[in-house]
């Protein structure tokens, strides 16, 4: 039986065997070399050096700021008169005792209530019924329902906003031909049904994606085995195909969460079009409007912080109780 030659920078220890008939050799692997051990890390610099640059920068000079303040001097005129001082926690204060950024954040909850079931509730059932085997045109299908998603947000919160017009909307023309009702769009609580349908139109297209990408993983060996069983389409998709797809609507979920504490295009686009409509409609809005129309940085960038930390809170919470009963249905 021969072995492989060794090399000479295996070879560590030379020696006598025990019947002194030869040498035996202890081999020592070769220890791989400190520049390709470090090459992955290198190819992580260019992303890593844009991560820090536009988000972590970014992010600790929002908190730097959301700790200080203007001190203003005499009547803020001249060379000093306005100092940037430390603050502490005084910002944050103002934010959770500021009424108008709690009724955003009210106003914001209630829109998600009507958006998130009823997009999450039309992407589902879009999903299921492409998924079935009589669907029919389902490539053409899905690109219609999708294309909306591809609308630029301040061009379809525009295109909708001059539809809710009535001195330019064909469907109050329509309305008046018929004798119906004309409701108000933009006042009061139909604020909420205006943005929300904006909401729905766009956002729909894309959850109906993820949903059905996670349908057609499914082996269709279960769907014959059901058949089999005399299940029908229906208890095919409320016993089987509902809950296999169930994580990615949890992620969609997630997703539309956020999407909704972070609303800011569609009554921003919609204001100039009505009276009715708060510069602090939304938490984002609250934001601008501190930031930019009332020149305090400052506070803005703790209304900031505290909606991030919300946001993150919130998402948190979610994911721990979208676990736990995930686990508890596996066992």
């Amino acid at each position: 039986m021969t072995s492989a030659p060794l090399k000479g920078s295996d070879l560590t220890e030379v020696g006598p065997l025990a019947d002194g008939t030869g040498t035996a050799q202890s081999v020592r692997p070769s220890r791989p070399r400190r520049r390709g051990r470090s090459a992955p890390y290198w190819f992580l610099v260019p992303t890593l050096t844009l991560f820090a640059a536009f988000t972590v920068v970014p992010i600790g000079y929002a908190i730097w700021l959301s700790l200080h303040k203007v001190q203003v001097k005499g009547i803020g005129l001249g060379k000093g008169a306005r100092q940037q001082v430390w603050n502490g926690i005084g910002n944050y204060t103002d934010v959770l005792n500021d009424s108008e950024f709690g009724h955003s954040v009210l106003r914001a909850f209630g829109y998600g209530l009507i958006v998130i079931p009823t997009m999450l509730g039309l992407a589902l059932l879009f999903a299921l019924m492409l998924d079935t085997p009589k669907a029919r045109s389902a490539p053409f299908a899905r690109l219609m329902i999708f294309l909306p998603y591809a609308v630029p947000g301040i061009i379809a919160a525009l295109m909708w906003g001059f539809l809710y017009l009535p001195d330019v909307s064909p469907f109050y023309y329509l309305l008046d031909k018929f004798g119906l009702p004309q409701p108000d769009l933009f006042d009061g609580g139909n604020l909420y049904l205006s943005f929300a349908n904006i909401a729905v139109w766009g956002g729909t297209g894309f959850n109906m994606i993820v949903i059905y990408t996670a349908l057609r993983a499914i082996p269709p060996d279960i769907y014959e085995a059901a058949r089999i069983d005399g299940a029908t389409d229906l208890h095919i998709a409320l016993k089987i195909k509902i809950p296999i797809v169930m994580p990615s609507l949890v992620l969609t979920f997630f997703f539309s969460v956020i999407a909704t504490l972070q609303v800011f295009t569609e009554p921003m686009a919609l204001k100039p079009l009505t009276n009715g409509l708060p510069s602090s409609w939304s938490p984002l809005m609250a934001i601008y409007d501190k930031a930019f129309l009332q020149s305090d940085i400052y506070g803005a960038s703790a209304t900031a912080v505290v909606l991030a930390l919300a946001t993150f809170v919130l998402s948190f919470t979610l994911l721990r109780i979208s676990d736990r009963y995930t686990r508890e249905d596996r066992a």
